[in-house]
Order: C-alpha cells, then structure tokens, then sequence
C-alpha cells in the first residue's frame, strides 16, 4: 500500500476542510473553536484509501492571514498540494501567499481544485478556471489537473481522488534510510496512555521502545506505542504520518517547533547559512530580523548577507547567514520560509547550505566563496562530499569530527564515512580516529616539520632527535591528537621519519667530536667497571677532569640512546642490569623446591651494596617482572 501525504492551501473559506472531510469522512475541524467560527485554526488530519493500492494522509491547513503560522507547520512534511480555489471568489491574498509558500518549500507535485462549483454557472467556473492558470503559470503546477468539485453534491470528488492516485503512483518513495526526525504538530494527552506527539516522519523508521531525542531541548525519550492512521503499529516509516505515544514526558514539555530525532543525529544552533530567494516585490536589508519557519517551528534572526551587499534586491537571490534568537534543530537541505518580523507577511524562502557554520566572518569574499561552494548538488553522494570537502576545509587545522558532518550535512554517519573514505582516496583529507582535517593544511605542516627536523639536527647534532610534544606545540598545534600520530606514523611507514620518543630525520646520526668521542669512551668504561654501584652524576666531570658542559652534553647523548640507563637519580651500564636479571632468574632455576625468594639484607649482602642502590634496583626488578615483592620479601618469577 502506497502512502501520500497531501496537504490544502488556499484562502479562508475556499472550502478546504469541506473538501478533506468529503474526501474522507472526517471533519479535520477538531476544536469547539473552529466549529464555532467556522474557520480552521490549527493543522487538521484525516486519511482515507484513494485507491485500492493508495492511502491518502490529508494536512488540513487555516487559510486566514493569521494563521498562515499554522499552514506552515502542515505544509512541510507533505508530497503533493491540493491548491483549494473557491469557484465564487476565484484568487485571493492567501491564495497567493499559499501558493507562494509551496514554491519556496520545494513541492513539486500537486493539482488545483476548484470547490463550491455547485454555485456558478459554467462561464464563471472557465473565467476562475484561467485566473488559476495565470497564476500557477511556470511553477510546478503548470499543467496540472484543474478539477471542480462541490463537497455538497460530491460532483468531481472521484476526479481528486484519480488525480491523487495518478500522482501518487509516481511519487518516489521517501529515504527511510535516514536518521528519525519527526517534527512535532501536535501534542497532547489521551487517559491511560499519557502524552502523544503527532507529527509526519520526515525521515528514518520508528519502532516501539526506541531510544530517541527530544530537540532543541535534548531530551531523551522512548517511544511506547504507534499509530499509524489510526492503527497500533510496531514500526512508522518515513513519509508516514505516525502518533507516537511517548515516555518520560508531559505535554508542557513539548513547545511548538520541538522534534524527534534519533539521538546525536542533528544538533541545536544559533547560526545557519542558507540560500535565500525573495517573491517580487520583497526586499531585505543587511541586519534585518526576519521570522524564520521551518517544519513546525519558528524562529526570529538576524539576517548577514554574504558579500559586501548592503540588501537583496525583490526577486532576488542572494546566500545569507541567519543568526537565530534561540537554538534552531534543522540540517543541510531543509527549506525554510522568511516572513517579516512586521507587518506578517511571506517575503521568501531558501535552503539551508550549513546549519552550524563557525564563526567565520560571511561578509569577506573568502566567506562569500565558502558559502557559494555548499550549493546543494542534485546528486545526493556527490553533495555529501563536496559539502564535506568544504566544511572540513573552513574549520582549518582543528578539523571536525565525523559526528559533526554527519549532523551539518543530514546524513547517516556510516554514510559520511564512506563519503571521507573516497576523499581520503582523493587525497583531499587526513583522518585520525574521528576527527579530519584538511590535507593540504596538513601537508603544509609536514613540510615544516621536515624543514624544521632539518634545523633542529643542524643545530644540535648530538640530540638523538626532537621531543613529540615540542615538534607537536611547534608545528602540530590544534591539530587533534589522533590525527597527529596519524601523520608520524604515515611518515615513519613511508622512511621520512624516526620516531621513538623523539622525531628525526632518518638520515641524522649523532656525529662526536674528537673530545665528545674519548668522553664517550670513557664514560662506557667507568659505568661498565663500576657494575651495580655507578658513580654520582654530579662527581662525573671532575674524575674525566673535564669541562662539566662537556660530560653533561655526552652523558644525555649516552642516555637518549640508551647506552646507558637511568634508574631513579642513578645511572648504569646496561651489561649490568642486563647481568643482575640474569643472576637474580638463577636463583630459581638452583633452588630445590622451585621457590626462589629476595630480601633487602640478603640482597645488600649479595652484591656489598648500601641501600641508595639496593632499593633502586630491586624496585628495578619488580618492574622488569624479573620478581614479584610480597611483604618483606620478593619471589624470583
């Protein structure tokens, strides 16, 4: 069974909800108010089956200029419009203005009904007939059905329902493979179940007892039950409109504009690029504050023209950021409508190239170009990357995570990395962990890493190699962690580089002097000879009887290369260590019962040693595994 969602729009009056409750059966008039006025005042619903193989969802929407509000949270989620035209009163101002609004959101599929033709005569009927041709000329419903229809007599309705069906059959079905977002119409509570939201799923699939969100105010939620058209469901998929009966909130907690979404898959924001498009006869200045509508919800902004612009022009186009009054939940690709902040009226629409841009300036022709390079792309994969390519580019060397682009671009995150696996390819990012980051801007501080190791080595040719972090505050600074280890080991893998503890070139050799070389040598013999009771560093220069900077510069060369090793404040040949491991495992080996045990004294005893050595060299062994202390003693392992 296919499922459209349809939506009215017209002006107050024209017949709208008449036409939806002929169609259906049901009045989509729910409030005591609206009965009263005999006006629609908020979104009404109501489904029937069109066809055997096609069910119709129908969003009833207030046609009155004051609650064009209302008709903007309806018509958003829909697939097709019913453009409501009363046959005695032919176009009107929220005709217009509704009408108007469809173009801006991006509906491409629709058909004009012309109700209440039970009270002209034929002439009447061709005379409204052409005034609606005349204004839907070179939109998207030139050359759709005009049908009439009373809702009175149910003259023409079986002509709607053919017409919904003959669209209906090929509306592409929506993209369930999405993350869920459903923005919220309606909120409510119902005895025995608690609070239900309503709303039409947007995107993804919902299932009982999913884990969800409740944005902007980042709630978590769970989903207890779903209806679907009035029946229990375990799963809702996009496109559908869906109940959700939902835990761990109250209808208090549900303000107008508030969505579901799959918990991380969008964020919440105070800035959004977008394109903007202006109706005839609007124009917008730099800095104006501008009413922002986008699914359900509603925000107020500042409007920042990209470029040096000073205004757009009416008709015109231009790419703008919004600075939102509070944090707005919307992705790349939505399309929002712009009224004025005062007197209400539609002046625009546009579709959002970057909910969450940083703070770079717009009004520059570098932020300009960025802006000009997120215009959305017919082709989803290809404008994943490109998106991609450019966000990762402006957030410079600090780079953006993978959970990041997934929410500004709108797409699952196994998506995106794939999208990043085919730029890595391309050579058009580095990647570390989650977080990218632009290659160019990483090759350029290879190079000066390369450069600088280059200098470093020149200038102090016995350092066996700078330190990470000094390389990394020097060159890497802001670069993520896991993209900089990331670079060292592509470098050490493709022979660039040496790393250990410290970066070098792979050609730098620690070079001696003459002088450094019999230091050298003499130092090996007097650590070698004095075994497990090395001399103290600081007595080292005067016994060579040699400049103390000298012995100093050697001894760290010797240290760094690990000729020689520092166990706490001593130092020791490594033969030495390397012979008390093997002489302490002996011990195991010897002993009759397999059991071998050290303790301080016999171990003092052992090797004539005070405690300033003997301490630090069974503590030496304990971390060496060589033994294991217990209590006072130490088991040989």
């Amino acid at each position: 069974m296919r499922t459209v969602v349809v939506g009215t729009a017209g002006h107050i009056d024209h017949g709208k909800s008449a036409l939806v409750k002929a169609l259906t059966g049901t009045d989509p008039d729910r409030l005591k108010e609206e009965k009263a006025r005999g006006i629609t005042i908020e979104l009404g619903f109501a489904h029937a089956a069109v066809a055997p193989d096609v069910t119709a969802s129908f969003v009833d929407v207030p046609g009155h200029e004051r609650f064009v509000r209302a008709m903007l949270a309806g018509v958003g989620g829909i697939d097709l419009v019913l453009l409501v035209v009363a046959a005695d009163e032919s176009v009107m101002p929220q005709t217009r203005e509704h009408f108007d609004i469809c173009r801006l959101l991006g509906v491409t599929r629709g058909l004009v009904v012309l109700t209440k033709a039970d009270l002209v005569d034929a002439e009447m009927l061709a005379l409204v007939a052409d005034d609606v041709r005349v204004l839907v000329a070179d939109s998207f419903l030139a050359g759709a059905p005009v049908v009439p229809v009373s809702a009175l007599t149910g003259a023409g309705l079986d002509a709607v329902r053919t017409a919904i069906t003959a669209i209906a059959r090929t509306t592409p079905a929506r993209d369930d493979r999405g993350p869920v977002r459903l923005p919220i119409d309606r909120a409510f509570t119902m005895r025995g179940f608690g609070t239900v939201v309503t709303g039409t799923l947007v995107s993804g699939v919902l299932h009982v007892d999913d884990e969800i969100a409740l944005m902007p105010a980042e709630r978590p939620v769970k989903v207890r039950g779903l209806h679907v058209h009035g029946g229990a469901r375990k799963t809702a998929r996009a496109g559908e409109r869906v109940a959700v009966n939902v835990a761990a909130l109250d209808v208090g907690d549900v303000a107008r504009g508030s969505v579901l979404i799959a918990p991380g898959a969008f964020g919440a924001s105070r800035r959004a690029d977008v394109h903007l498009t202006l109706l005839p006869g609007a124009a917008l200045k730099h800095g104006g504050r501008v009413r922002v509508h986008q699914g359900t919800a509603e925000w107020l902004a500042r409007v920042a023209v990209a470029g040096e612009s000073a205004a757009i022009a009416p008709g015109g186009e231009a790419d703008v950021r919004l600075r939102f009054e509070r944090p707005a939940t919307i992705t790349r690709g939505d399309r929002v409508i712009i009224r004025s902040y005062s007197p209400l009226v539609t002046i625009g629409g546009g579709v959002v190239l970057d909910p969450a841009p940083l703070r770079a300036g717009v009004r520059t022709a570098r932020g300009h170009a960025r802006m000009a390079a997120l215009a959305l792309q017919a082709d989803r994969a290809a404008d994943r990357r490109q998106a991609a390519g450019v966000m990762i580019d402006a957030a410079g060397v600090a780079g953006v995570t993978v959970a990041n682009l997934a929410q500004r671009i709108g797409a699952p995150p196994g998506a995106v990395r794939a999208d990043l696996e085919a730029l890595s390819r391309a050579g058009r990012i580095v990647r570390g962990g989650d977080h990218v980051v632009s290659a160019p801007l990483i090759a350029r501080r290879v190079s000066a890493l390369l450069e600088g190791l280059a200098t470093f080595h020149r200038a102090q040719p016995l350092a066996a190699g700078l330190s990470r972090e000094d390389a990394r505050g020097r060159w890497f600074r802001s670069v993520p962690p896991p993209v900089v280890e990331g670079v060292v080991a592509g470098l050490v893998a493709a022979g660039r580089v040496q790393a250990s503890d410290t970066l070098a070139l792979p050609e730098h050799r620690v070079s001696l002097s003459p002088d450094e070389a019999a230091v050298e040598a003499w130092l090996d013999d007097r650590f070698k000879t004095a075994f497990l009771a090395p001399p103290d560093v600081a007595s080292l220069a005067g016994e060579a009887r040699r400049p103390p900077d000298l012995v100093d510069r050697v001894l760290q060369v010797m240290l760094k290369a690990r000729r020689l090793l520092r166990i706490d404040t001593l130092v020791f040949h490594p033969e030495a260590l390397a012979q008390l491991k093997d002489e302490v495992g002996a011990r195991k080996v010897a002993a009759t019962d397999g059991r071998a045990t050290v303790d301080v004294k016999a171990f003092k005893d052992s090797y004539n040693l005070s405690r300033k050595y003997a301490i630090p060299l069974l503590e030496y062994l304990d971390r060496e595994r060589v033994t294991r202390r217990i209590g006072d003693v130490r088991v040989v392992l």
